[in-house]
């Protein structure tokens, strides 16, 4: 009885019933069968409680920032800043999708919302160029995962608060590795475009005038990522004040700056917001309740002493908590695993002595990689509705993309420093 919600949920998931209604299924099958113990208002009290957080607040405010950012003309420069750097290599358009979406890192927060900008804007030029669809749809999806990595993540509001780990430490965190991701994406970009002949846009590169123009031009969205950062970092607002800021201040460059802003967009960013955040929130609603069975049952801990039962060498449980991420990944959308996991592995993680900000950064980068595999991947869906690229051609064009992301997975796992080197400067 205790494990039946879990196998609804998991029976729920396979039959493509969306992630939300299935933990909410399952979890209200919970308090049906213990109606007798749990008063059946306590699921309503517990699918409520989620929202009354004020670090969640920064998801709803982060969102509708980046997608302020998109209408203002912020996206549109940070391209022809990145085209102007990468232009003259080989697969110059593939390359500006990795570079672009590591600008982004600092303003969206949002995998998803930068999978569908990439894919929306840079992938009907890379297929009118030569490249094939199923590469543009497999690159726009791979170079969002660093998006959430570059400080502000929306998975790592989610795992601070659950974890009650420093908001703050964990964007700093994701820095060194999202460059990483960054560098790595672009070298198998240049690989696998040096194989097909995917040409360069530039005959030469751009010569250092233009660079700065264009650098100049993208200031107001560079901009933003320095405030959030500096705010941060001095106290002078926390994490979740700064999504408010930081729509505030896109509204300022969009307006002032960029004057491209106008009264008309109004009206479509709120309901682009309304509809992103309520995906969202609707996910940690149903997953806090389901949250809420698997503590009553005592379930998390029971899995934590099974995983380190298992083996005592901490390297050893990395990897299979690793392998453990990579399968969940796969199988349920990252937000709600991250829900779902958190409690059960940070316990483990702090016995074998794994700092919980680079655990975090585990947890969020490879939930986040589940994102492009199948069969939910949430950025690999998005991509190919868009460019309306097949399943398994998307998959076969990822795998070189989802290899060198779990280098630099496996390099954050085994090497501390890489996650927590920035984190101890800044804070100190």
């Amino acid at each position: 009885m205790e494990y039946l919600p879990l196998l609804l949920m998991l029976v729920l998931f396979a039959l493509n019933v969306p992630v939300a209604m299935a933990m909410g299924i399952g979890a209200i099958s919970y308090f049906v069968f213990k109606a007798d113990e749990l008063p059946l208002e306590l699921f309503a009290q517990r699918l409520i409680s989620a929202t009354d957080s004020f670090p969640l607040l920064a998801v709803p405010f982060f969102i509708l920032a980046s997608v302020i950012m998109n209408h203002a003309g912020i996206t549109r420069r940070l391209m022809a800043l990145a085209e102007s750097l990468v232009g003259h290599m080989t697969g110059a358009l593939a390359q500006v999708n990795v570079l672009v979406s590591t600008l982004m890192g600092g303003l969206s927060a949002s995998a998803n919302a930068d999978a569908a900008m990439d894919a929306k804007m840079l992938g009907p030029q890379m297929i009118r160029h030569g490249y094939s669809p199923a590469f543009a749809a497999a690159i726009s999806a791979c170079s969002a995962v660093i998006t959430p990595i570059i400080p502000p993540g929306i998975g790592f509001i989610i795992y601070g608060f659950i974890a009650d780990v420093s908001i703050g430490r964990l964007f700093m965190s994701g820095v060194v590795p999202g460059l990483m991701l960054c560098v790595f994406l672009m070298v198998a970009v240049h690989l696998i475009a040096r194989a097909r002949g995917y040409k360069a846009q530039r005959s030469t590169r751009a010569k250092p005038a233009e660079i700065w123009r264009a650098f100049v031009d993208a200031l107001g969205a560079l901009s933003i990522l320095l405030f959030i950062m500096f705010g941060i970092r001095y106290g002078i607002f926390t994490p979740t004040e700064a999504g408010a800021l930081a729509a505030v201040y896109a509204i300022f460059i969009g307006t002032v700056w960029h004057r491209e802003l106008k009264v008309a967009h109004i009206f479509p960013i709120l309901v682009e917001s309304v509809l992103a955040v309520s995906v969202v929130m609707l996910i940690i609603c149903c997953a806090t309740a389901f949250g809420y069975y698997m503590t009553w049952e005592r379930i998390p801990p029971r899995i934590a002493v099974w995983i380190v039962s298992m083996t005592q060498d901490k390297y050893v449980l990395l990897f299979l908590i690793n392998l453990l991420l990579l399968i969940v990944g796969m199988l349920i959308e990252g937000t709600a695993a991250l829900i779902l996991l958190t409690p059960i592995l940070v316990p483990v993680a702090l016995k074998i002595g794994v700092d919980p900000v680079q655990f975090g950064l585990i947890m969020v980068l490879n939930l986040t990689i589940g994102g492009v595999t199948p069969p939910v991947g949430t950025l690999m869906f998005t991509t190919c509705s868009i460019l309306r690229v097949p399943l398994q051609d998307f998959t076969r064009e990822a795998l070189p993309f989802i290899a060198a992301m779990f280098m630099v997975l496996l390099l954050v796992t085994y090497i501390p420093a890489l996650s927590l080197w920035l984190p101890n400067l800044v804070f100190k």
